[in-house]
C-alpha cells in the first residue's frame, strides 16, 4: 500500500526540506552524482531516466515517481519552489514566527481537502504581460525547439495541437512544473509528456550546445502541462508559490527585458 499523497521534493544539493511527512525528498541526476546526498531518495533506483538528468533536469525525478512509487496522489515541487498554503494571509498574521517562509508551506491536509473538489493542484499561472508564451521562449533560447515540438504534436497527437497553439498565443501559463494529481493521472500526463520529448530529442541537433542550453527538454516540459490540462479537461485549482529564498526580480527582469529588446539569449539561470 502506498502513501495517501507522495510530493516529491526535487534537488541535486543538500537543502532544508519541508517538515511535512507527504513531502519526499528526491535526489535527482543520483546516477551522475551518486554521494551528494545519500539519505535521500534516489533517482537512479528501479525504473529511471538518472542519467539523462543533464537534460531533463527536474523530470528525471518525475519520471521516477511516475514509475517507482504507488501513492495515490503524485505530485512535485522543487526545493527552492513550494506550494504555498491558501490560508497565507491568516498565518501571516499571527506575527513574527510565521516570517520563517517553511511556515507558509501547503501540508498534506490542506492539500487533500483541495483534490477532493478538484483534478490537480497547480501554481498560479505566471503573466508575461509584454510577452506571449512563444515569443518570450524565442527570445530567450532557440524558438525552433517549440517550432519542432509543434510539429510533433501536429504528426503524433493532432487533437492537442489546438491547445498547442492558443498557449502559444497567450500570455499566462502554469509553469515551473509543480502539480499534484491522482496516481492514474499522473502516469497519463507522463506517458504522453515523455514520449513527446524523447522524438523532440532525437529531431533536435544539440551538438553544440553548452551545459545550460542542453536542458531544453526541460524547458520545453513546463509548457506542455498547460496544453495536456486543456486538451484533457480536467478541473483544477491552484495555489501561490513560495521561495524559501528572496527572488532577485531586478535581475529576472533586466535578464527579460534585455531577451527582449536587446536580442540577447539566456546563458545561466536567474
Amino acid at each position: 500500500m502506498g502513501r495517501p499523497v507522495t510530493v516529491a521534493v526535487i534537488s541535486h544539493k543538500p537543502y532544508r526540506m519541508p517538515q511535512d511527512p507527504m513531502y519526499l525528498p528526491l535526489h535527482v541526476g543520483a546516477a551522475l552524482h551518486p554521494d551528494v546526498l545519500p539519505d535521500w531518495a534516489q533517482d537512479n533506483t528501479g525504473d529511471n531516466i538518472s542519467d539523462r538528468n543533464a537534460m531533463y533536469s527536474e523530470l528525471t525525478g518525475l519520471y521516477w515517481l511516475w514509475k517507482n512509487d504507488d501513492s495515490d496522489y503524485q505530485g512535485i515541487v522543487h526545493y527552492r519552489r513550494h506550494f504555498g498554503t491558501a490560508n497565507h494571509s491568516a498565518k501571516a498574521a499571527k506575527g513574527a514566527a510565521n516570517r520563517d517562509r517553511f511556515q507558509r508551506i501547503v501540508g498534506e491536509q490542506e492539500l487533500s481537502q483541495m483534490l477532493e473538489g478538484c483534478d490537480i493542484v497547480l501554481p498560479r499561472k505566471r503573466d508575461y504581460y509584454i510577452e506571449t508564451i512563444y515569443s518570450h521562449y524565442a527570445h530567450t533560447f532557440p524558438g525552433e525547439q517549440l517550432d519542432t515540438t509543434r510539429a510533433i504534436i501536429a504528426e503524433q497527437h493532432p487533437e492537442y495541437l489546438p491547445a498547442f497553439d492558443t498557449l502559444m498565443k497567450g500570455k499566462k501559463a502554469h509553469m515551473f512544473n509543480m502539480f499534484v494529481m491522482s496516481r492514474e493521472k499522473l502516469g497519463e500526463y507522463c506517458a504522453w509528456l515523455f514520449a513527446v520529448l524523447e522524438e523532440l530529442e532525437r529531431r533536435t541537433d544539440d551538438s553544440a550546445y553548452d551545459a545550460f542550453n542542453a536542458r531544453y527538454p526541460g524547458r520545453i516540459s513546463e509548457m506542455l502541462m498547460d496544453v495536456w490540462l486543456n486538451t484533457r479537461g480536467y478541473a483544477y485549482a491552484e495555489l501561490p508559490v513560495i521561495s524559501p529564498e528572496p527572488v532577485n526580480w531586478a535581475k529576472k527582469g533586466t535578464g527579460f527585458l534585455m531577451a527582449k529588446f536587446g536580442g540577447k539569449k539566456y546563458g545561466k539561470s536567474f
